[in-house]
């Protein structure tokens, strides 16, 4: 059954979670397949036999393509094939997430998606990947806006999240947006985030979620600030008796997490860029590659063998408190191969990688010997080699798709095609076919019939015994409220490695608001918890955040959450006390904005401004010259928010500054001296003349109007402080397919972190 859910039940999940019950999740027998973009071994290999030698595009072999295009990998799981795509130009752009018979490439169901409040380059959408569950057959799958979502193998939706306005995900113009992974009960997923409190600093963070519910069970940053987004995939394993994971990360680490606490372990730097290729796993080696520069050379691009130990571990700098970095001499082979995603394929004891320079690499993995090279393009930018049947399948940038024998000195090639567009994703393979994304096409080549040996995951090791609870884990463990609503909690005791011991009775444990020592601001959520163990939200109509701790049998787990007023409400900052002082400015004090607002912490900030308090965009680091920052819910609509807006500069450079309404930037922009309505530049960039000068209050007001049938208006009005409302709306831009919900929120751009955007009296009510 699917709807939104009340809100005793929404309040369970972050917020709008759809509902269905577990038993009705999916099948109780394990599927298999090719179930997540690495395959089975997770490192691009597959034990399937009976697989084409040649492929020859219209030819006999060559057994139909669907005119979608991606750039990320098909997963197959009983007969049917799941793919993240995209159709349409420009302005008619959906990305799409569908299911096909794998066999025929029948189109089965679909359900298209439009991004929003992105910077996504037209060409590069669909670079993720769904992940298919071994144990119910359910889909997941993350839209390149972040739109994260849990299907039935019928296309049946199970629950959704917009992690960029619950969480803060941000979004790049790479339009790297990855895919979740799935391990036992949890079903992950991995970006830079900006969110609340302490969890404010951007950063490349992983988050855990019920794959079943999709409450939250953890969130854990075990880097430091991000220099790139990374979309590579973990590569899960067991480490001393735990269920780790190793990864790249955005801030130029190797880490190693505890996959069912997300405890960080340990990290080892090694990029002054992101990390992108996945890493891969050869006996107690973790490979890892990037393509920036390196941090104890100027040397560009490296490929590493580290030896996954916990010795010799050493305390964290100050940028990741948390974890410990592992020492240098973990470090046991290095070489100078070069990648920006594309992920090495292991057999054996051999990787073959194709570095960024469009050569095909055979390495030894004991040693990071390059034992011979193979080109075959110019270049390659994210897709992955495929090995099977004793053959490499490897799609390159420019569209070409070779199918090669690696020997002991090189590679002999056995059959290439030109496709029509370009190829950045790995290839899959399923009963004798070969599955591979073009940015124009999904193509399928191979056998007519079966395969005489399909893949199999390799057999896990046995389970570890569970120890004696150490902890307890509060699931979910963040919650958005409305005023008055309620939420529910599951409580377990976790052992010392992270593994569940037994389901606690939550009416039994004691709830204290708890502030943790390293937090900025001390503040505490305005609710309570009753007998049943529910927490409750306090009826007024104001805005909160904080953590609560629980306690049961001696034990101790935490929980956070954020109370957001419902429409009408308004912030003029006057409340707010100015008594921290600024790091940067001598004798400047200030506020931190409200607790509960997504991506607000450390771009903005309340200060006094000729007598009075205002919302100021800080200056203090050019990443943060852009900022989008949410204070509402993402199933809003029908609203009208409004705000007073001023930009500093002079003649020749302003600041902008906009508001945010059901998913629409309406901008004020300084340099061009326009009213701009916008969502995605790329799909949607609609501008009139607007002649407004800097140090100068003006008014801005925006509303979105949506039909029945889906077609809307979006409409705003701008005109200077104190002046009378004007009748008629400064800009109204018509469109075929307007979005149905999004939270309210505004966006302040300071040019090279030069000039303030401000705001004041934010005022957000129905629309009449």
């Amino acid at each position: 059954m699917r709807g939104v859910l009340p809100a005793v039940a929404a309040a369970g999940l972050l917020l709008t979670g759809l509902g269905l019950s577990a038993s009705a999740a999916g099948s109780s027998k394990r599927v298999s397949g090719w179930l997540n973009w690495r395959g089975p071994a997770q490192n691009g290999t597959s034990t399937e036999t009976g697989l084409p030698d040649r492929w020859e595009p219209g030819g006999a072999n060559d057994l139909w393509h669907i005119d979608i295009g991606g750039g990320g990998t098909p997963v197959i799981a009983n007969g049917k094939l799941y793919a993240l795509g995209y159709t349409g130009e420009r302005d008619d752009l959906q990305e799409i997430v569908f299911c096909a018979d794998a066999t025929t490439g029948k189109l089965l169901w679909q359900h298209p998606f439009s991004d929003f409040l992105s910077d996504i380059a037209y060409n590069r959408y669909a670079i993720g990947s769904p992940e298919i569950d071994p144990e119910t057959g359910n889909v997941y799958v993350i839209t390149s806006p972040g739109i994260f979502l849990a299907y039935t193998p019928d296309g049946k939706e199970l629950w959704r999240h917009s992690l960029m306005e619950e969480l803060g995900r941000l979004t790049f113009t790479n339009g790297r947006s990855g895919g979740p992974f799935v391990d036992e009960d949890f079903v992950y997923a991995r970006y830079i985030t900006s969110n609340w409190g302490a969890e404010g600093p951007a950063s490349d963070r992983f988050y855990a979620f019920d794959k079943k519910t999709g409450e939250l069970v953890w969130s854990s940053t075990p880097g430091g600030p991000p220099k790139d987004p990374s979309f590579a995939r973990p590569y899960f394993s067991w480490r001393n008796g735990k269920r780790v994971f190793y990864s790249g990360t955005g801030d130029g680490n190797v880490v190693c997490v505890n996959a069912r606490t997300g405890e960080p372990i340990w990290r080892y730097p090694m990029s002054a860029g992101g990390v992108n290729a996945s890493v891969v796993l050869y006996k107690d080696i973790a490979v890892a590659m990037h393509a920036d520069e390196n941090l104890d050379s100027s040397e560009i691009g490296r490929m590493i063998g580290l030896r996954v130990t916990d010795e010799g571990t050493k305390p964290a700098d100050p940028a990741a408190p948390q974890t410990p970095v592992l020492p240098r001499s973990a470090e046991v082979w290095r070489n100078p191969i070069e990648s920006i995603s594309s992920s090495p394929a292991l057999v054996s004891d051999k990787l073959y990688e194709v570095a960024k320079t469009g050569s095909l690499n055979c390495i030894d993995a004991g040693t990071g010997k390059v034992l011979w090279k193979h080109k075959l393009g110019p270049d390659e930018l994210h897709a992955s080699p495929l090995y099977a049947d004793g053959k490499l399948y490897v799609p390159i940038q420019n569209g070409l798709f070779f199918i090669l024998k690696p020997g002991e000195s090189d590679a002999t090639e056995l059959s290439k095609a030109q496709l029509d567009g370009r190829c950045i994703g790995q290839p899959a393979v399923w009963n004798g076919k070969v599955y591979v994304f073009s940015t124009k096409k999904l193509y399928c080549f191979g056998k007519k019939g079966g395969s005489a040996a399909p893949a199999a995951a390799p057999a896990e090791p046995p389970h570890p015994p569970v120890g004696k609870p150490v902890a307890l884990q509060v699931i979910p463990a963040e919650v958005l409220l409305r005023p008055g609503q309620k939420a529910h909690f599951r409580i377990r005791g976790i052992d010392a490695s992270g593994f569940p011991t037994a389901d606690l009775d939550s009416t039994q444990a004691k709830w204290v608001k708890f502030i943790p020592p390293t937090a900025k601001v001390r503040a505490e959520m305005n609710g309570t918890f009753d007998a049943k163990g529910e927490l409750i939200a306090a009826p007024d109509n104001k805005p909160s955040a904080g953590a609560f701790e629980a306690t049961l049998n001696g034990l101790h787990g935490y929980i956070r959450g954020r109370i957001l007023p419902d429409i009408p409400f308004k912030e003029d900052f006057e409340e707010f006390s100015l008594d921290a002082p600024h790091a940067t400015e001598t004798g400047v004090k200030f506020s931190y904005p409200p607790l509960p607002w997504i991506g607000a912490r450390f771009k903005w900030e309340v200060r006094d401004l000729n007598g009075n308090k205002v919302l100021a965009k800080t200056l203090d680091n050019i990443f943060f010259q852009r900022a989008t920052t949410f204070f509402g819910f993402p199933d809003m609509k029908n609203y009208t928010v409004e705000a007073d807006v001023m930009s500093d500069g002079n003649r020749r450079t302003m600041s902008s500054v906009g508001l945010i309404n059901q998913r629409y930037y309406v901008n004020l922009l300084g340099n061009s001296q326009q009213l701009e309505v916008t969502s995605t530049p790329d799909r949607l960039d609609a501008t009139v003349p607007f002649k407004w000068a800097p140090k100068e209050w003006y008014h801005l007001k925006t509303r979105v109007d949506r039909s029945p049938d889906g077609s809307g208006v979006i409409r705003a009005k701008a005109w200077k402080k104190g002046e009378s409302e004007p009748d008629q709306w400064t800009i109204e831009v018509k469109r075929p397919t307007v979005h149905e919900h999004g939270s309210p929120g505004f966006f302040g751009f300071a040019p090279q972190s030069l000039f303030r955007s401000y705001i004041d009296n934010i005022v957000v009510t129905p629309n009449k």
